[in-house]
């Protein structure tokens, strides 16, 4: 009888000894899957990351067109408030007979008519910028 307990309790060691092996297979499987989980983890905050960093980049690029549209939108140059012309500008309109305070755009074509082309789009460039002629 004590042969028998003896083979059964070698049997029962052998078991646990298996049993032992598989848990710690088990265990080491765990692990890798634990590892891969994390690795998956930082891969989709990566591309979350990337994501959100797109977006504001596109809010930013339409933003910016906005502005721009705004500001080609505005007819003129913003001169702080200023109304006056260059020194230069005025002696060339009074060389050829034009007032800046009483300018129509029939007679500053006609006063312009002297000038080359250059020229005129200058002038009239720089009365608009100043807000004393509009888109005439």
């Amino acid at each position: 009888m004590i042969e028998g307990l003896t083979m059964e309790a070698t049997v029962g060691a052998e078991l646990l000894q298996v049993a032992m092996e598989r848990l710690a297979a088990a265990a080491g499987l765990l692990e890798q899957a634990v590892e891969r989980l994390t690795a998956r983890q930082d891969a989709f905050a990566i591309v979350a990351e990337g994501r959100r960093e797109a977006e504001l980049e596109g809010q930013l690029a339409a933003a910016e067109a906005r502005i721009a549209a705004l500001q080609a939108s505005v007819p003129f140059a913003v001169t702080h408030g200023r109304k006056t012309l260059p020194v230069a500008m005025v002696t060339l309109l009074a060389k050829q007979g034009v007032t800046v305070d009483s300018m129509e755009a029939g007679a500053l074509d006609a006063a312009l008519g002297s000038l080359s082309i250059e020229q005129r789009i200058a002038v009239k460039a720089q009365l608009m910028r100043a807000g004393l002629l509009n888109g005439s």
